[in-house]
């Protein structure tokens, strides 16, 4: 998820060429889940998420300079910016993926929005509408369901839980900050952001994880790196700018409906993980809540007046 994003236009519907967009952008940004799900067991989290930004880096930039863009940004802020919105969820969710199912990942990502109204509502008094809180209450409700199960016995489940709560978390405080960075042209915040994270990175991994000492990655391994990085980082952004263009910023979120869904249905098909009771209730729930603070299914079912 990025936000520094400028503001756009917001229409009523979304033509045929949006949806399409979207159920484009559900598949990478679903499948993601999946290949840190692979890579979880043969690499160490932070390398993962350096490859994966160093990856999508050169493809942007090589986009950027197709695209006749020169980065001229404010690098102090976006250095807090990769921090928010790329290190800390990325890792998160790399070190959580080979202990729960890419799918319920999937789903506890899913509360990105209920967290961002809340960090609106605290850090910057915006304010919450009955339809929000209701959905903040839904998506509370669906992660209880979720984590549950692993709740009782405080087990390696919850923590991997709470990790990906507080990948979500992460991503909420974005919203916030990436108020700073509308002025700044989509494609160069793109590639600031995720250069910027790339170098907050490279100290970490070479201290901790220490590649260099690592055995060769098998070519399955490095198949889901070059997915997770080309497929699911910055070919993603290229869909997602689309969307944008074509539909408004807004109408990105309706991504996150989709995403939890094609991690379940990939990891079901590629890797055989199941889906349990609760996962699918809490995912009903999320959704739930997700939909009323988004506002539109509930705006539509009111009278014209």
């Amino acid at each position: 998820m990025s936000n520094p994003l400028p503001a756009a236009a917001h229409p009523a519907t979304l033509n045929a060429e949006a949806w399409l967009l979207i159920f484009a952008l559900s598949l990478p940004w679903g499948g993601s889940f999946l290949f840190f799900r692979i890579l979880a067991g043969e690499l160490p989290s932070f390398t993962i998420v350096l490859v994966r930004l160093g990856l999508a880096v050169m493809l942007l930039y090589l986009m950027l300079r197709v695209r006749g863009e020169r980065l001229d940004v404010p690098w102090g802020t976006f250095m807090v910016m990769g921090i928010l919105n790329n290190v800390i969820p990325f890792s998160l969710i790399a070190w959580a993926s080979i202990r729960i199912t890419g799918g319920e990942a999937a789903i506890l990502n899913a509360t990105t929005p209920m967290f961002g109204a809340l960090v609106l509502r605290v850090c910057a008094g915006e304010r919450l509408t009955p339809a929000r809180i209701g959905g903040v209450l839904l998506g509370v409700a669906g992660v209880a369901v979720l984590v549950g199960p692993a709740a009782r016995g405080l087990g390696a489940n919850l923590w991997a839980e709470l990790a990906c709560l507080g990948a979500a978390l992460s991503y909420g405080f974005t919203t916030l900050w990436g108020r700073r960075l509308r002025h700044i042209p989509p494609f160069q915040a793109a590639t600031a952001q995720c250069l910027c994270s790339l170098l907050v990175l490279i100290p970490i991994v070479a201290v901790i994880d220490q590649p260099w000492t690592l055995p060769m990655p098998s070519w399955r391994a490095l198949g889901a790196l070059a997915g997770i990085g080309w497929l699911c980082t910055g070919l993603a952004y290229v869909v997602f700018f689309r969307i944008v263009a074509v539909a408004g910023v807004a109408n990105v979120m309706l991504v996150t409906f989709l995403a939890p869904v094609s991690a379940m249905i990939l990891g079901g098909l590629v890797l055989g993980e199941g889906v349990g009771w609760n996962a699918i209730a809490g995912m009903v729930l999320i959704f739930a809540g997700l939909a009323a603070i988004d506002g539109r299914l509930l705006s539509r079912g009111k009278a014209p007046g």
